[in-house]
């Protein structure tokens, strides 16, 4: 639904980003779902001219993740920039981030230091889907996707492991299935840093 609504802030988005954004001056978002509207959504609402900048801008629309996973491949981020210390990090992908773009890439830049160790759960989706688990005729069936294949992972985590999760959503969800706390990837990264 709503679809006058997400036209207007394509068009209105488009407008303010079209000209301020390309190869060189990427836009960078945190949250899949936002940002990979720009790449999946947008074009496919717009029309003519303004579909032609939305396919432009689209292609220079990055998760953070994607973005600093590049700069570990070029070099220009290096393991010891980071602590020793050893560290298992399980890591759930976004739904958004799974059709459009590459959980792995996130795995790459929380792999950088060395003592780390990512495992990805083979999971769906965690079960929120944006605003779907949030109503209450939808709770029940939202906890049983959660419970498919995210919470028993996560409850299978130590005291001392790291759950990530790039989504909001999904962060809400895990919390609330598990009562563990998630954290979003950049979170975490600054965190692994060496002060």
């Amino acid at each position: 639904g709503m679809l006058d609504d997400a036209y207007d802030a394509a068009e209105d988005n488009v407008k303010i980003f079209g000209d301020l954004i390309n190869e060189k001056t990427p836009l960078l978002g945190i949250e899949p779902s936002a940002i990979l509207t720009f790449r999946d959504e947008y074009p496919r609402l717009l029309r003519g001219k303004e579909q032609e900048k939305a396919q432009s801008l689209g292609k220079h629309c990055l998760l953070i993740d994607e973005f600093l996973a590049h700069e570990v491949t070029a070099g220009n981020i290096k393991p010891e920039q980071f602590g020793e210390q050893s560290k298992q990090i399980l890591l759930h992908g976004h739904c958004h981030q799974k059709a459009l773009s590459d959980v792995g890439q996130t795995a790459l830049l929380l792999s950088l230091p060395v003592n780390y160790t990512v495992e990805l759960i083979p999971s769906g989706c965690c079960g929120m889907a944006g605003s779907f688990g949030y109503t209450a005729d939808r709770y029940e069936l939202s906890m049983t996707i959660g419970e498919l294949d995210l919470f028993p992972k996560v409850r299978a985590l130590g005291a001392d492991d790291t759950l990530i999760a790039p989504g909001t959503s999904c962060r809400h969800q895990v919390h609330d299935g598990t009562g563990r706390d998630a954290l979003h990837p950049m979170q975490y990264a600054a965190m692994m840093l060496r002060r």
